[in-house]
């Protein structure tokens, strides 16, 4: 390859990187705004929530649920036994939960939430653990 072409390849290849930079920081103005709406609705739901709150008379704020949902029932577990690596089976016979192959995949369904959030970490196949 002589100098010419040389020179051309390092042209093509800072073209490409112009580019490429041109489209990032389009992206990053996109997310920068969609953020900003985002956070700009929470600070309204936050307002909303706080005047519906002192608006309500006392005494008739709704009862807590009895039990805890099925994801509060996992994390509840995970918290009471932070070290320890359980498979679904294990997390529902824990649980008192049925043990058939429909409730066993509904349950594997939310531990991969719960790991996709960060909560969880799987330290094998089929296996979960609180993050540490």
């Amino acid at each position: 390859m002589n100098v010419i072409e040389l020179l051309a390849d390092l042209q093509a290849q800072h073209d490409e990187t112009t580019a490429r930079a041109g489209q990032l920081r389009d992206q990053i103005e996109h997310l920068t705004t969609a953020l900003a709406e985002a956070e700009a609705r929470l600070a309204d739901l936050a307002t909303t929530r706080k005047v519906i709150a002192e608006r309500v008379p006392p005494g008739t704020e709704p009862d807590p649920p009895d039990a805890p949902t099925a994801y509060q029932a996992i994390v509840n577990t995970f918290n009471q036994h932070p070290g320890q690596v359980f498979r679904v089976r294990e997390l529902h016979e824990l649980l008192s939960m049925h043990t058939d192959e429909p409730s066993i995949n509904v349950t594997r369904s939310r531990l991969g939430r719960l790991t996709r959030q960060g909560f969880l970490t799987q330290p094998g196949r089929g296996r979960y653990q609180k993050r540490t």
